[in-house]
């Protein structure tokens, strides 16, 4: 099974806890792109609709590309009062449309997904001269060296699924090599803006957004079982309340010719 479809399968979950992105993004993005009751955008990856309403409210003419067939059901009822809306069953690989006759591209923790030299080629294709990609990721962070709870979850982590991985909150690095592998397909006017915000979640809501996550998913059942058993247990010993702290970085981009 392509690994993209394990989200498909919790539609109603992955909507309650999947986060809603900040109006400060969507007004950077709206400024940058000029988008418009006139001009045509796509979504890469709409899930169950995230990032989506503010684009919708400008007028523009959407159409979401979404792999997933739950999802793409879902959308459908949940924007059914958009006559604006459009989604389309496929793989963005897979999908079709008019070369040079999109004025903005978009996805929000999606694109990932896609193999670099597919993805970012096809956007540039499909983009108008001058049209805007506009690439957003959210990386959540449950970590804090003054946090005690933050640390016998790390603790946990490190028991079941143990990593020589480092999550650096404020990477300069990765901001670096997307712009940079942006910018290596022929886009221009690279910008990176960060935004941040901060959750909070009881044991059983947390168990709930963990089950949003692919690497979650994938676990052996059993296993997943007793890992999350010991992550709301600790988070009840600690008044039962997880702040997760959210950085999310946009990437913008014109198409120029």
């Amino acid at each position: 099974m392509d690994k993209r479809l394990m989200f498909n399968e919790d539609v109603i979950n992955y909507d309650k806890w999947r986060p809603i992105y900040c109006e400060e993004l969507f007004n950077d993005i709206i400024e940058y792109s000029g988008l418009d009751q006139n001009k045509k955008a796509i979504e890469v990856g709409i899930g169950t609709g995230q990032a989506t309403t503010p684009f919708l409210k400008t007028g523009c003419k959407l159409t979401a590309v979404e792999l997933g067939g739950n999802f793409t059901e879902y959308v459908k009822e949940k924007f059914k009062q958009y006559k604006n809306f459009n989604v389309c069953n496929t793989s963005f690989e897979d999908f079709q449309f008019e070369d040079n006759s999109v004025d903005i591209i978009y996805s929000a923790t999606a694109f990932h997904w896609i193999q670099e030299d597919i993805g970012y080629k096809k956007a540039f294709k499909l983009l108008k001269d001058g049209g805007t990609l506009a690439v957003f990721w959210n990386k959540p962070f449950v970590k804090r060296e003054d946090d005690p709870l933050h640390q016998k979850i790390q603790g946990i982590y490190q028991k079941y699924r143990p990593s020589t991985a480092k999550f650096i909150e404020n990477n300069t690095l990765r901001y670096k090599k997307i712009s940079e592998t942006i910018k290596s397909f022929g886009f221009k006017e690279v910008e990176v803006k960060l935004y941040h915000g901060m959750r909070k979640f009881n044991g059983c809501d947390y168990i709930g957004l963990l089950n949003t996550y692919s690497d979650h998913i994938a676990m052996p059942e059993f296993t997943k079982q007793l890992f999350e058993s010991e992550i709301e247990s600790a988070i009840k010993e600690y008044g039962n309340v997880l702040k997760v702290y959210d950085t999310i970085d946009l990437y913008l981009a014109r198409k120029k010719s």
